[in-house]
């Protein structure tokens, strides 16, 4: 798919100048800062050095302290506890954090996570059932339950309590449970909208220590099961969250617990990890338990305090992703083929596929796929317990779960972000489903939000990427939503040899300009080997790219992480 270069045409104004003069910088870094929203010497300040001082106080979430309460009664009347969590990455993360660190202070708890396939999404009322088989009276439910009234109503009539952590969107009522966490409730004042969901667990045993003066230090030991949820749910890495995720990778890399430590040797990952090795190396051998077997794999990984068994739990894990890897191109190669053969379907807004054997687990990340092939608002279905069950994931600015909304009448259930949702709706409306979809999109998305644009933040000389340059661009890590990776632009770039071919699919290139041909730079292009006939066929090419540090063999180098190629006509 063609992409179309968008590149941001900075203001190198007396704003501009001022930031780089106090940072005794360049004035390149600070136009980067400026794209941030960053434009004084303390807000600089607070970017390139987090500190956990600054985390927003807990109590400023609505229903904090009758959460923390609430808790704390559990604890003078010695109840027991459940810690209930979703089964994917933010899910179980959430619930090896809170577990773990309550456990430390208190014995009767134990952690549940749903099946996937039996239960499905969020609270369930088979955990309900069993937490009543065990005298359990009380719930903490973890990154899902804003949208779980009839469950709650289901639990309160048991004489089971909840206590609701969650940050997805609420809908106009809420659940009658004893305390609702969630920075997105309207009437929560709390500073800071997005949180993980292991993120308000976090906040919730912050409060806890507060109110029982244990110590903090203690808890941010568990900073590293943060940066997880944080990275692999693909929430904003700005205010708190980028703090957040700067302490976890240093946990992470410096210390990780026995768990991680297992699932890096398994991965053969040895050098430092940032937050885009959490993404594509962690993230989805812990999501693969959910997928594939159970999340409470994932969970006991997290927990474990015996390297030997997390290690043999990290090895069924990476076996577990190994066949999501599997059902993710099978699955993948299906759905392009039922678009390729429908002129129909190529031709429309949307895409919205269902075949009733297509493995659940894996049908987000295939529509995620598809995205990268058909650039619009792709919903994957299959079948489950006689239900017709669906992941969807949108294009950039536009809005899918308020898309799904408007086909309410249709569903069953629904819930979700902007960005990705999930719903379940009846295998005979799935026809209908798609053509009220369809014309919902349609009628509100722009032909802007259609076109695969690739944001570039600067152009650049290879002259400017100088070692100075670099020190403090490597510094804007973490890298996320609200402070993507720098994508920048070279114009009139050559080759010095021939692109190199790596397991027949990616590009490794060797790359100068004419106006300082002595600075060479070598740079990679993963899956780019379809552009291999355009780098024999024209002499000069213009390039987007990262620009990373490469570790290969204890050994540090600059490498341009390529993103796109084109002819160079300038």
């Amino acid at each position: 798919m063609v992409k179309k270069w968008r590149v941001n045409i900075l203001e190198f104004n007396e704003n501009t100048q001022n930031l780089a003069k106090v940072l005794n910088g360049d004035l390149k870094i600070a136009g980067l800062l400026m794209e941030r929203g960053i434009s004084t010497f303390e807000e600089a300040k607070s970017f390139f050095r987090p500190s956990l001082n600054n985390l927003h106080d807990p109590f400023l979430m609505k229903d904090m302290l009758k959460a923390v309460e609430r808790i704390n009664l559990a604890f003078e009347k010695k109840e027991k506890i459940m810690v209930f969590g979703d089964y994917d990455v933010d899910g179980t993360s959430a619930t090896a954090l809170v577990f773990t660190f309550l456990k430390s202070k208190y014995d009767l708890l134990e952690y549940y996570i749903p099946d996937r396939y039996l239960e499905g999404y969020g609270i369930s009322y088979k955990a309900i059932d069993i937490a009543q088989q065990k005298n359990i009276s009380l719930i903490i439910a973890l990154d899902c339950g804003i949208r779980a009234h009839d469950k709650i109503d289901y639990a309160n009539q048991k004489n089971i309590d909840f206590i609701i952590c969650d940050h997805h969107l609420p809908s106009e009522t809420l659940p009658n449970a004893k305390a609702i966490l969630d920075p997105k409730r309207e009437d929560c004042q709390y500073p800071f909208k997005e949180l993980s969901g292991c993120g308000v667990g976090f906040k919730l045993m912050q409060a806890l220590c507060r109110k029982k003066n244990w110590d903090e230090n203690e808890l941010f030991d568990y900073l590293d099961l943060v940066a997880i949820s944080i990275a692999s749910d693909i929430v904003s890495i700005t205010n708190e969250n980028r703090t957040l995720a700067y302490f976890g990778l240093q946990k992470i890399n410096e210390k990780p617990r026995i768990g991680i430590k297992a699932l890096l040797e398994v991965s053969k990952k040895s050098d430092a990890l940032n937050l885009s090795d959490l993404v594509f190396i962690i993230g989805p051998r812990i999501n693969a338990a959910g997928r594939i077997n159970t999340g409470m794999n994932a969970v006991e990984l997290m927990v474990s305090n015996n390297y030997e068994a997390a290690l043999e739990t990290a090895k069924l894990i990476s076996e577990d992703n190994n066949t999501r890897k599997d059902l993710d191109k099978t699955i993948t190669q299906e759905a392009l083929s039922m678009i390729f053969e429908n002129e129909n379907l190529q031709n429309k807004k949307t895409t919205v596929l269902f075949k009733n054997d297509w493995h659940k687990g894996v049908i987000g990340i295939v529509a995620s796929r598809l995205i990268e092939n058909f650039y619009r608002p792709t919903i994957m279905l299959t079948e489950s317990n006689g239900k017709a069950v669906g992941s969807a994931r949108s294009v950039k600015d536009f809005d899918v779960h308020e898309a799904i909304c408007a086909c309410a009448d249709l569903l069953e259930q629904f819930g979700g972000h902007k960005a990705a949702a999930g719903l379940t709706l009846k295998i005979e409306n799935v026809p209908l489903f798609q053509e009220k979809f369809e014309q919902i999109v349609a009628e509100s998305i722009t032909p802007e939000m259609l076109e695969l644009t690739e944001e570039i933040d600067m152009e650049l000389q290879f002259s400017d990427i100088t070692q100075k340059f670099l020190n403090v661009l490597w510094q804007f890590d973490p890298f996320g939503p609200g402070n993507m990776n720098p994508v920048f632009v070279s114009r009139k770039v050559k080759q010095f040899s021939y692109a190199r071919i790596i397991k027949d699919l990616h590009l490794k290139l060797f790359l100068f300009q004419d106006e300082n041909p002595d600075l060479k730079f070598e740079a990679i292009g993963f899956n780019m080997i379809h552009f291999r006939d355009m780098l024999l066929e024209n002499e000069f090419i213009d390039i987007c790219y990262h620009i990373e540090a490469n570790y290969f063999r204890g050994e540090k180098k600059i490498q341009l992480r390529i993103k796109d190629i084109k002819p160079s006509y300038a």
